[in-house]
């Protein structure tokens, strides 16, 4: 179902502290360096649950603190899904990842997961539907 449909949303925000380093285009790689990471990841549904919600805050809250704890005080290239070397760590991939990891009940649709890098830097993933 496309995420725009949906009747019922809500959203979580979360920050954690974490270092990169971006594999550039010729191959060089940039110089270490930190952000403090804003993550806001919202779900939604057409129907509301038992409790009259599309689930419970502390219940997302803690399925994002699942994927984003492994990386909170870390550097992310050392850390999955980057240390691979298959994905870049970049605000789109690192959105990308979170909404793979992201583990949801049934019946709840994630509708996006927004990563702010930088003040005025924002990279947002929807997953198509």
């Amino acid at each position: 179902m496309p995420q725009d449909d949906l009747n019922f949303r809500i959203t979580t925000t979360r920050t954690i502290c974490a270092s990169h380093q971006l594999r550039l285009p010729d191959g060089s790689i940039e110089p270490l360096h930190g952000h403090n990471w804003e993550f806001a990841v919202c779900v939604g549904s057409n129907e509301l649950d038992a409790m009259q919600a599309v689930m419970d805050f502390h219940d997302l809250e803690r399925a994002v603190n699942l994927v984003l704890d492994k990386w909170h005080n870390r550097h992310l290239n050392d850390v999955e899904p980057f240390v691979a070397g298959t994905l870049n760590p970049t605000a789109e991939r690192v959105a990308q990842s979170l909404a793979a990891m992201l583990a949801l009940p049934p019946g709840v649709t994630l509708v996006f997961v927004e990563v702010t890098e930088a003040p005025g830097c924002v990279a947002r993933y929807s997953p198509s539907r």
